[in-house]
C-alpha cells in the first residue's frame, strides 16, 4: 500500500472522529482552535511522521495533491457527520 492510500485512510478516520465529536458536542466548534485546524494539525503530524520514518527520502513524501485530497476528505467527513446527525454547527 502506498503512502498516499494510507494517508487517505488516516484522513478519513480523522474526519470521522472530528465529525463525531462535533455531532456529539456542538459547542466544541467555539473552542479556540477551530475544528478545521484539527484536520490541518493531523496532516502535519502524519507528514512529520512520514518524514522521520522515511529517513528524508523524497520519493517517500506525500505530494501536494495527496495533501489537498486528504484535507478535502477530512473536511467533507467533518461537515457531513454533524449534518447527518441534525446538529447545527457553525464551521467558519
Amino acid at each position: 500500500m502506498t503512502v498516499d492510500r494510507v494517508f487517505y485512510i488516516y484522513m478519513a478516520i480523522v474526519g470521522l472522529a472530528t465529525g463525531v465529536v462535533l455531532a456529539r458536542y456542538p459547542a466544541v466548534h467555539e473552542f479556540f482552535i477551530k475544528p478545521y485546524f484539527w484536520i490541518m494539525i493531523a496532516i502535519a503530524l502524519f507528514d512529520g511522521a512520514v518524514f522521520l520514518m522515511s529517513r528524508h527520502a523524497p520519493w517517500e513524501m506525500l505530494t501536494t495533491n495527496a495533501r489537498l485530497i486528504g484535507f478535502g476528505i477530512g473536511i467533507a467527513l467533518m461537515v457531513l457527520l454533524p449534518w447527518l446527525a441534525g446538529t447545527s454547527v457553525g464551521y467558519l
